[in-house]
């Protein structure tokens, strides 16, 4: 009998990853026989692990996720578009030809769970986008070509937060200020945590004034790491405080139709890991 196609996330650490559940729920959908694994590698073996999974293991897909999204980017022999702009990749696919080709599948994502999931309208909104880093860079795109009226990119170094504004180029709508200066920017629709404050246990210490009435709040953090972004934008009334588990089940999907062809029902998937805890 054949060994089934094989697929693996990276991260470090990753024994936490919920993507081995998330593509064995899609793979049944389909009847599918795959075997899909975490992969812990430290940031100093990550090139070589990689190259030994599509090489010695024929791999022919991974999903990448913290701290080696930069990295995997750098290895690719081809990008897409998505990848190019947030200069990070989530998504490697092992090509016909054995080349490897780096996807950024964040940021539709998480637009598909704002949107498809949780019934929300972008358009018009006055947007709030905390963090710079590869996470922000990736979404940030994709919320300005949904149609957010203005994108404000605050980040503790503002230099990255500039960067970001630059490259998208539309500065009517798309523009930093300081982190010194949250307490007194006014309020937004939508705030989006994409910093690594939660991800390092790290308080994340907003004002309550960046909350407007109707206010929606999304971390794209799960699990702990969001808890304490929740909690405030809770404490201040947002209309509604997300994680980002959608938006996790939404990108594996996407890297899901990426390897087999096939799109996957999310809801159920999302649905099931959420009754469970996630």
């Amino acid at each position: 009998m054949s060994r089934p196609s094989q697929f693996a996330v990276f991260g470090h650490p990753i024994a936490h990853s919920l993507s081995p559940r998330i593509h064995q729920a899609f793979a049944q959908q389909f009847g599918i026989a795959l075997e899909y694994r975490t992969i812990d590698a430290a940031p100093s073996v990550f090139a070589d692990a990689v190259r030994h999974f599509f090489s010695e293991e024929q791999g022919r897909g991974a999903n990448v996720t913290l701290p080696h999204k930069s990295s995997a980017f750098a290895l690719a022999d081809e990008r897409t578009e998505a990848a190019a702009r947030a200069g990070t990749a989530n998504v490697l696919t092992r090509l016909a030809d054995g080349r490897l080709a780096a996807h950024n599948t964040d940021g539709a994502a998480l637009v598909r769970d704002l949107t498809d999931r949780h019934r929300l309208d972008l358009r018009g909104h006055d947007t709030l986008l905390l963090g710079a880093g590869g996470a922000a860079r990736a979404v940030a795109w994709s919320l300005f070509e949904a149609g957010v009226q203005t994108l404000t990119i605050v980040n503790r170094s503002p230099e990255a937060a500039d960067a970001l504004a630059d490259a998208i180029g539309e500065p009517a709508r798309v523009h930093t200020r300081y982190w010194e200066d949250l307490g007194n920017i006014g309020s937004f629709d939508l705030i989006v945590n994409a910093t690594s404050a939660g991800t390092l246990g790290q308080a994340l210490t907003l004002p309550l004034s960046l909350v407007g009435s109707r206010a929606v709040c999304y971390d794209l953090g799960y699990g702990a790491s969001a808890f304490g972004f929740l909690a405030w934008a809770r404490a201040t009334g947002a209309l509604h405080a997300y994680d980002g588990l959608g938006m996790l089940v939404e990108q594996a999907a996407d890297a899901f139709q990426l390897w087999h062809g096939k799109r996957p029902d999310t809801e159920p998937v999302y649905k099931s890991l959420r009754t469970q805890g996630a």
